[in-house]
């Protein structure tokens, strides 16, 4: 099943169509009409790079499919056989955790998503607005729980901890190494290495904590980083499917005016999303 999903996942991005780019460029016009002078700001919410990599990192490329394809095929591999040494490790956890679980985890799997989102809207360059960030996201997401929960309700791997039958893969480190790619993506490899630290902590912490096997990390983390490519490859698409004009998006007019009549002024604001 996972592999006809991923079959199907390329497939459909083959058919992605190059979204046209345009500079965005802050510029201020003054208008003048009988007694109304209206001043309108057109600034961008974030400032895009349109290098020649910027624009490709968007399309499909098979070699990126590498990496991720090569750790899920690992991590698969380590459920029906034992290259990884995974009881090993669970012991050799186990006797370094003693009764000291560390269970922060369960929390920061949601940092580099949270940073994604909101980095660009304070002031950090992002390579795109923030309506595409939330489309990436969210494709990006969807697919990753897609991912985890066919590996999860087909293969059935019993857990470390306990009798339950969901360990493979990592929920977790697929959540955490979604966000950490997304992050790599947009804001680039500063903000890309501290967010995969971030992953390879939580990784760690489901193997310390003896909740997964090393394998099951391993295929969680291929899973994450390919949901997030995924979910920029998708992004042309939903550029030409909401007409989404780079060059016209978050607009914000300002327009100050004089009412002879009233003798009152006034301040006139609209901001187009």
């Amino acid at each position: 099943m996972i592999k006809k999903l991923i079959i199907f996942l390329i497939f459909l991005t083959n058919v992605i169509v190059n979204a046209q780019a345009n500079r965005l460029s802050d510029t201020m016009y003054l208008v003048s009409q009988d007694s109304t002078v209206s001043y309108i700001i057109s600034q961008a919410e974030n400032k895009m790079d349109f290098s020649q990599n910027t624009i490709r990192s968007t399309n499909f490329n098979a070699k990126q499919l590498i990496l991720p394809g090569c750790l899920i095929a690992l991590g698969t591999i380590g459920t029906y056989s034992n290259p990884l040494k995974r009881e090993t490790i669970r012991d050799y956890m186990d006797d370094l955790r003693g009764k000291r679980y560390f269970r922060a985890d369960d929390y920061i799997q949601y940092l580099p998503a949270v940073t994604y989102l909101t980095f660009g809207s304070i002031g950090i360059k992002s390579k795109h607005s923030f309506k595409e960030r939330l489309a990436v996201g969210v494709t990006s997401y969807l697919v990753m729980t897609a991912l985890v929960n066919i590996g999860k309700y087909t293969i059935k791997e019993k857990r470390p901890d306990s009798n339950s039958r969901n360990s493979f893969p990592s929920g977790h480190t697929a959540t955490v190494f979604t966000g950490a790619e997304l992050m790599r993506e947009e804001y680039g490899l500063g903000m890309g290495l501290g967010a995969y630290t971030v992953a390879v902590g939580v990784a760690f912490l489901r193997i310390y904590n003896g909740r997964h096997w090393i394998n099951d990390v391993i295929a969680g983390a291929g899973i994450g980083i390919l949901s997030a490519r995924i979910g920029y490859w998708m992004l042309p698409l939903y550029q030409r499917w909401f007409k989404w004009d780079d060059s016209c998006s978050n607009i914000m007019a300002i327009s100050p005016s004089y009412s002879p009549i009233d003798k009152s002024f006034a301040i006139n604001m609209a901001y187009n999303f």
